[in-house]
């Protein structure tokens, strides 16, 4: 007989607790709501709207100081960009400045991150002192490295005659086939340093009982380093790798800088090639069907990424 009495009550009770919980979500989403928000406006405004209008422009004829040019114009932009004599050119050093400058910025990061990782006297002191670089503005370090490899009163030339390493100076950011090379080391320079604490971190969280047992079991320096460390390196440096790439890719300012894309198109990259479209020649609309190829490019990058981590994961999780 209790019961049947009780089982109403208890089913009273479940249903006001189910509404209680409802009412607590409704209450939590709606906060949540309000917080995000401010975010959603943000991206909307800042990113979402530019990025719509660079798709509207890439299709429409857009002239900065001609309003009159206007309408839709299919793939005319696109053909205007591949017909341009310059754009392949301008491809192939986009590839060899990111290749060339991601792959030197790992190489010295690594190297500079396993040097600081040593147990050496004052080492707090280099950590802090290697991190200098990439506080620097681009600006500002581009400026002073142009100054410093001027021919004329560049101390690194001066230096480097005095030394007997060159017999005159040499005008490295005037040369057509030293132009981007010399623009790649000096992003090197300044972007190193990133890799290295990244690196740094990740290598100091490696467990050291097992760099013990593989140094007992008669595992030499190299053999720990390529078997073990790496392997614990693998999720950091495949994401410096993938950042960095579109950074590199996109980056506009150094060149810029240093070179202006000169001498003789000797350092034009694709963002370069851009800003020429939209603020030399006032064709917007070449402009953002460059972009909009660039932007693409990059979305293959994402996604060979993303799918290489994807069956990275699969392929641990079945070990």
């Amino acid at each position: 007989m209790k019961a049947l009495v009780d089982t109403p009550v208890a089913t009273r009770l479940e249903a006001a607790a189910r509404r209680d919980r409802g009412a607590r979500r409704a209450a939590l989403g709606k906060a949540a709501a309000v917080c995000v928000a401010p975010a959603a406006v943000f991206l909307l405004v800042l990113i979402a709207y530019p990025l719509s209008r660079v798709f509207w422009s890439a299709f429409h004829y857009v002239n900065l100081t001609n309003p009159t040019v206007s309408g839709f114009a299919r793939l005319d932009n696109f053909t205007t960009v591949f017909e341009d004599e310059h754009f392949w050119p301008s491809l192939w050093r986009t590839c060899e400045w990111t290749v060339v400058s991601v792959v030197g910025e790992y190489a010295l990061g690594l190297a500079s991150a396993v040097a600081l990782a040593q147990p050496i006297r004052a080492r707090s002191v280099f950590r802090a002192i290697v991190i200098i670089p990439w506080v620097i503005p681009i600006v500002v370090a581009g400026l002073n490295w142009t100054w410093m490899l001027t021919p004329d009163y560049g101390v690194l030339n001066i230096w480097m005659v005095k030394l007997g390493l060159m017999a005159k100076p040499y005008y490295w950011l005037g040369n057509l086939n030293s132009a981007l090379l010399t623009v790649s080391f000096v992003n090197i320079w300044r972007s190193f340093p990133f890799y290295t604490i990244s690196l740094l971190a990740a290598l100091l969280s490696v467990p050291r009982e097992i760099l013990e047992s593989a140094a007992m079991d008669a595992a030499g320096p190299i053999r720990r380093f390529v078997y073990i460390t790496m392997p614990e390196l693998k999720i950091v440096s495949l994401t410096l790798i993938f950042i960095h790439v579109i950074w590199t890719a996109i980056n506009f300012d150094f060149i810029w800088v240093m070179t202006q894309g000169g001498p003789y198109n000797a350092s034009e990259t694709l963002p370069i090639m851009i800003y020429r479209y939209a603020m030399e020649d006032f064709d917007v609309g070449a402009a953002s069907a460059l972009a909009m190829m660039t932007m693409g490019f990059m979305l293959a990058v994402f996604f060979i990424y993303w799918y290489g981590a994807r069956s990275s994961s699969r392929e641990s999780a079945t070990w």
